[in-house]
């Protein structure tokens, strides 16, 4: 499927949640890899543009964000892009929008 660029230029982004792993499969605990083979990461945003502000959940190398990110923090986000999924699972359809960058840094860096 086909994903989208997200403009955060004029945008305010804060940490929401520290970076967890992400997870492919909870059964075995395997962790998400990217088509690089890095390990990946989940890290929650409150991005604040033109008076609306959204919690995302971003995936996120584990080497492109910095040690020590914590709620409240103020950041910018590089390469963020959308891409909405669907699958079933047992006869059940799902479906949503999946968050992605390339990094994430510290404000002003």
């Amino acid at each position: 499927m086909p994903s989208f660029k997200i403009d955060t230029s004029s945008a305010l982004v804060f940490v929401a949640t520290a970076p967890e792993p992400k997870v492919k499969n909870f059964a075995t605990g395997e962790r998400a890899i990217n088509a690089e083979g890095k390990p990946m990461s989940v890290v929650g945003l409150l991005v604040s543009d033109e008076g609306e502000g959204n919690l995302l959940k971003v995936n996120v190398p584990e080497n492109g964000f910095p040690e020590g990110l914590m709620p409240g923090m103020p950041v910018q986000v590089v390469g963020l892009k959308a891409r909405d999924w669907e699958n079933v699972i047992k006869g059940e359809k799902r479906s949503g929008i999946s968050f992605s960058a390339v990094a994430i840094t510290p404000a002003g860096a």
